[in-house]
């Protein structure tokens, strides 16, 4: 059975049951989505959980009727005169966008809905769903719209799959990103700056810590870092046509009667900076990575956390080759990327190939050879992977990269793409062997994407019980009673002195709170320090998952650690 039919057969049952209970629901659309389906209500009263449990318990009387779904195809006229009657003005507005004069309905029982299919032969053929929760939309993603409710459900095959997934969801709640960053004390939000994190102390070292690995694997493949400006003239982004497909995201401004943008992305930023000098055959492949913080005007009701927030950093590179070199240089950029995310505990991905859409510049010369050699290069490296049409960006095609966490959900990260376009735009050449200037090809990529996101990816696949070498706190050292606390700053400083993160609970708390206070914070190691150890000039080492684990001189706990810090990948 394809999964995708049935979740949307399934967001048709869901309409005809809420129609049924409330007869003046007027319906909006309701498609499948990766992790089950959802449709879209106009009812102001909005609905409850005790309305989803009601509809729920109709959708099973649907279910057990065993109702057929039978398609038809009926002129526009015919459509738009069968919908006025039933009063769905919604469906009305996506009558009159269809280009063909054909339209095609499908009815289940007196339900009657437009959808191209295709669906199940009968309602029967579901046998695993549950309603999840309820959110308000906006009609058609656009806020000048309506808001309406959005139901949101799943859909398996059978009772395990759904079993394992609700399971799974439970699990997410207790590893949200938001909750352990509080709990952890990692970051915050604050509605002086919406959307936009504060990172607290241990959040920053986490942060620095990925940036800090993600800096030493691009020095290995020869990239170089820049920085470029925040804000950069408005004209420059119509230059580069981000202007035309962004301009609701980009925040804008005036200085001194011009105008400027707080840049949404770094790319024109990197394009100014090649166009510094000339450049010659010998330089290629030129690799500029950049750490770059931008800004997106985001709807309130789209953010979410550190998943998307309106102000995060971008892990660009942008390298400019030669056309010859371009196949191997997607080749190591793909090579780069798996690496990354194999050494961060992401072991298993998928790839998708998306191809030019609708709206694009460049000419389809420049797209054709831009997806050849992204399908060249994954091919050569023996890399499966599906096609997305007309899903690239608009100046060129790529390759996106999606992992797949501890909870077998897949989140989009890495990306590569081809772009022959931009560098016309901004006339950027290279002198040949031949002395004359010959155009450059460039390939824009992140291994992230957003560092913010990526790290909400972390907290969440680790529940926060992260690495040892990305731990903000990696020992902590607890005494047993105020007169430990000299002893203990020894070994902290001993430690320390070996580049550790270490801190003390010195306070004034009985042994076993202290101690739970810890495993509560998921730090790695743990040192209890008595009268015993002090005596010893020894420490008692309890380890993250295991406990207790006995008794240790420091040097040789140094020795255990210096070995494990190397390990990334494999804790």
């Amino acid at each position: 059975m394809n999964l995708q039919t049935l979740r949307h057969s399934t967001a048709h049952i869901l309409a005809q049951a809420v129609q049924e209970l409330y007869p003046d629901v007027k319906l909006g659309i309701g498609p499948a989505i990766e992790q089950g389906f959802y449709y879209d209500f106009d009812y102001p009263k909005g609905f409850t959980l005790e309305d989803l449990e009601r509809i729920e318990e109709k959708m099973r009387e649907i279910i057990k009727a065993n109702i057929s779904f039978s398609k038809q195809e009926i002129s526009k006229s015919a459509a738009i005169k069968l919908f006025k009657k039933l009063g769905e003005n919604y469906k009305l507005e996506l009558i009159e966008k269809i280009e063909s004069d054909k339209v095609s309905i499908y009815k289940q029982g007196n339900f009657v809905d437009l959808c191209k299919g295709p669906h199940l032969k009968s309602s029967s053929e579901v046998k695993a769903f549950k309603l999840l929760s309820t959110a308000g939309a906006y009609w058609r993603g656009k806020s000048e719209n309506k808001m309406l409710q959005r139901i949101y459900g799943t859909v398996f095959e059978n009772k395990e799959d759904l079993e394992r997934y609700l399971k799974n969801l439970e699990e997410a709640k207790k590893r949200d990103h938001r909750r352990l960053g509080k709990e952890l004390d990692l970051f915050s939000f604050h509605p002086e700056a919406p959307a936009a994190p504060f990172y607290h102390p241990k959040g920053l070292i986490l942060y620095q810590n990925l940036i800090d690995f993600w800096r030493k694997e691009h020095q290995k493949e020869g990239y170089l870092e820049i920085k470029t400006p925040l804000i950069l003239e408005e004209n420059l982004w119509k230059q580069s046509g981000h202007y035309e497909h962004y301009k609701e995201h980009i925040y804008f401004t005036e200085l001194a009667g011009r105008r400027y943008a707080v840049r949404p992305m770094n790319c024109p930023g990197c394009l100014l900076l090649y166009k510094e000098k000339q450049h010659s055959y010998r330089e290629f492949p030129l690799k500029f990575a950049e750490l770059g913080l931008v800004h997106r005007q985001e709807l309130s009701g789209v953010t979410h956390g550190l998943f998307r927030a309106k102000a995060f950093t971008i892990d660009d590179a942008h390298i400019f080759c030669l056309p010859s070199q371009l196949t191997d240089e997607i080749i190591k950029v793909s090579n780069l990327i798996l690496r990354i995310y194999r050494s961060l505990g992401f072991t298993e991905y998928n790839i998708e190939l998306s191809t030019q859409p609708e709206t694009s510049i460049g000419t389809d010369q420049m797209w054709e050879r831009a997806t050849n050699s992204l399908r060249e290069a994954l091919e050569k490296s023996k890399i499966e992977y599906k096609v997305k049409e007309g899903e690239g960006a608009f100046y060129g095609p790529k390759i996106d990269f999606h992992i797949k966490d501890c909870l077998q959900r897949t989140w989009q990260c890495g990306t590569i793409q081809v772009d022959f376009s931009m560098p016309e735009r901004f006339n950027l050449e290279y002198i040949d062997k031949d002395s004359k200037k010959y155009p450059i090809v460039m390939i824009h990529r992140a291994v992230f994407g957003s560092i913010e996101r990526f790290l909400g990816i972390l907290i969440e696949h680790y529940g926060g019980a992260f690495p040892f070498w990305l731990a903000p706190v990696q020992i902590r050292i607890i005494t047993i009673a105020q007169r430990h606390i000299s002893y203990a700053q020894e070994v902290k400083e001993k430690l320390q002195n070996a580049s550790l993160r270490v801190d003390i609970d010195f306070r004034d708390e009985k042994i076993g709170y202290k101690i739970r206070a810890g495993e509560l914070q998921k730090i790695p190691y743990l040192l209890i320090i008595g009268d015993k150890e002090e005596k010893e000039k020894n420490i008692a080492v309890r380890e993250r998952g295991k406990g207790d684990v006995g008794k240790k001189e420091v040097e040789i706990f140094l020795k255990d650690l210096r070995n494990l810090r190397e390990k990334k990948g494999q804790e």
